[in-house]
């Protein structure tokens, strides 16, 4: 069994535990692999074990069977795109503070590594959205997890984005731009500005505007069956897009369009570990704020 290993810049407080993780693994025979950045930062503090080697972004992980994801939320998502097409499963340790996605607390690392190796979880498929343009824009790496995004640049003045299903005219939403979220990524940036939560298994996107000029327009949950398409408006002629964590500016006159990918992300679910607790948890559900 080989695993790979991404995770954020490490700070010193957590050193002790990511030197357990790897003595853990190591101890039971798995082979480790350890991104580059990742290993970077553990480099002032612990040089790595023997045999335990780096890749990059461009290296293949054809013969690893997970990839441990140490971090929050966005470092899982940015382990999505080493993954990408080959759909190794992916579990996400809490290093981080909200933890919708990396929903496991390192304090339960030998107990997660544990259930890992002797096969006691459940693999949850994650749809996730496709970018398709003219222009190439993210390297290749045209899909992410949570959401896309349209935005205004800087404090420039509001744009237009005129939207289409399966090119028919749907809206032109006057706003400081637009987000189209999978279900995954219905519990972020696309929740914050009125969104609605979907369950993981919905086979839908939800389109939300962000601070819109007219205030009746509402976000609004399509099939994820559908091509969304785009063209951009405004006094700028620069405009950022974005998929999950990864921004980039563009011109006005590119075209834009978002599909539901052809492949899933695979995430290891934990036995003890399921969606409505984590959001109940995260969401402060039921919670009596008298007694708080």
């Amino acid at each position: 069994m080989k695993i790979a290993i991404v995770g954020k810049p490490v700070k010193e407080e957590v050193v002790p535990f990511v030197r357990r993780l790897l003595d853990l693994l190591l101890s039971q025979g798995v082979q480790v692999t350890v991104a580059d950045e990742f290993a970077a930062s553990l480099a002032p503090f612990f040089p790595l074990p023997p045999h335990i080697d780096v890749f990059t972004r461009e290296d293949s992980l054809l013969d690893v069977t997970y990839l441990l994801s140490l971090g929050g939320d966005g470092t899982l998502l940015d382990a999505v795109t080493y993954v990408g097409p080959l759909q190794i499963p992916i579990l996400g340790i809490n290093m981080g503070r909200l933890g919708f996605l990396a929903s496991v607390p390192y304090a339960q690392l030998e107990l997660a590594i544990d259930s890992l190796l002797r096969g006691h979880y459940t693999i949850e498929e994650r749809s996730l959205i496709h970018l398709d343009s003219d222009q190439e824009v993210f390297d290749g790496k045209n899909f992410g997890l949570n959401e896309f995004t349209i935005l205004k640049r800087d404090t420039s003045s509001m744009i237009a984005v005129h939207t289409y299903i399966d090119g028919e005219y749907l809206n032109s939403y006057w706003a400081d731009g637009l987000i189209v979220a999978t279900p995954t990524g219905s519990t972020g940036y696309s929740l914050s500005c009125g969104g609605p939560v979907m369950m993981p298994q919905t086979n839908n996107f939800v389109i939300s505007p962000v601070c819109p000029h007219n205030l009746n327009v509402r976000p609004l949950v399509v099939s994820d069956k559908s091509v969304i398409s785009f063209e951009i408006e405004g006094r700028s002629t620069r405009y950022l897009v974005s998929l999950d964590s990864r921004s980039k500016p563009v011109d006005a006159s590119i075209q834009l369009a978002v599909r539901r990918e052809d492949f899933n992300a695979r995430l290891v679910k934990l036995n003890q570990v399921n969606f409505l607790t984590t959001l109940r948890t995260k969401m402060h559900w039921g919670l009596d704020q008298r007694n708080a």
